[in-house]
């Protein structure tokens, strides 16, 4: 269990709606505008404790495949649909040659015939046409922001971040790696989290908190260990695990008053701490704008 900072109390007024004592020292950032086929369809609160830099939200979670090499191929029986990557002349998750047409990874590449999928996140110390200067959805824990979102919160590409599942108590760090819809996060970290993480079918329909800590990359990939290493002061930092439970959401979300490290072996939980979620395919993500403070 990870070492527990504890925050004082404050005076802040409750946000109208917000249950009392559900979480005493966070208070409102913005809310940020949900639209779905161009209509508002309501308000994200994104929250804060005090000043912190750090914010957090509660939504769902839709499983994102890019960047692996194997999400997408012309046979489209990669991990993921092909329309998720795009439509041909508008290809958001693949490398496209002058034409506009997807690249194909060659014979010496991890999954020869399959197109190149990237993400927003990417090492640019590596050849432009590699594949594996992209951040890989079934080996590295992710989440994607939409961007309006990231630029008002001041998080960019490559800041670290952790997940938690409210539902079964797992959490896992990650690093913002793509930009997307609100609520997407990789296949790996659908893994760490027990969710279901098949990229065509799987998700969270909620339950999910989010905590992105702005300023904390180099803009630059990172290994799993690294990620883990470099976001666990942080969290600590931030008031721990513990600080999750009575922030997210309405303060009752958690079932369990405790969350389970990514680090802990399987062999240690419970069967029902390892079931994936059993929801069907997670709700289409809504659309979103710039939001108004």
């Amino acid at each position: 269990m990870l070492p527990l900072a504890s925050f004082a109390q404050t005076d802040e007024p409750a946000r109208p709606g917000a249950l009392p004592n559900s979480c005493p020292v966070r208070s409102l950032l913005f809310d940020f505008k949900l639209y779905r086929w161009g209509e508002p369809v309501g308000q994200l609160p994104i929250w804060h404790l005090r000043d912190d830099l750090a914010f957090f939200f509660s939504a769902g979670m839709a499983i994102d495949a890019d960047g692996a090499p194997n999400a997408y191929n012309s046979d489209n029986t990669g991990l993921d649909d092909l329309a998720n990557a795009g439509q041909p002349g508008h290809w958001e998750g693949l490398l496209q040659d002058e034409a506009g047409d997807p690249l194909i990874q060659g014979p010496a590449d991890p999954f020869p015939g399959y197109y190149i999928s990237c993400t927003a996140l990417a090492d640019w110390t590596k050849d432009r046409f590699d594949p594996t200067r992209f951040v890989d959805a079934s080996r590295i824990p992710y989440i994607a922001l939409p961007g309006d979102l990231a630029r008002a919160a001041g998080a960019r590409l490559g800041d670290l971040a952790v997940v938690f599942n409210l539902r079964n108590g797992r959490f896992s760090f990650a690093i913002f790696a793509d930009i997307g819809s609100l609520g997407e996060g990789s296949i790996a970290l659908a893994d760490n989290l027990g969710v279901w993480s098949d990229a065509r079918q799987g998700g969270s329909r909620g339950g999910m908190l989010y905590l992105v800590f702005p300023g904390s990359g180099d803009h630059r990939p990172k290994s799993v260990e690294e990620i883990n290493q470099l976001t666990e002061p942080l969290l600590r930092d931030w008031g721990g695990p513990e600080q999750a439970r009575p922030c997210g959401g309405d303060g009752t979300g958690g079932r369990r008053p405790w969350f389970a490290p990514p680090w802990d072996p399987p062999a240690a939980l419970s069967p029902k701490l390892l079931a994936p979620d059993s929801k069907p395919t997670a709700e289409a993500a809504a659309t979103t704008h710039a939001p108004t403070h």
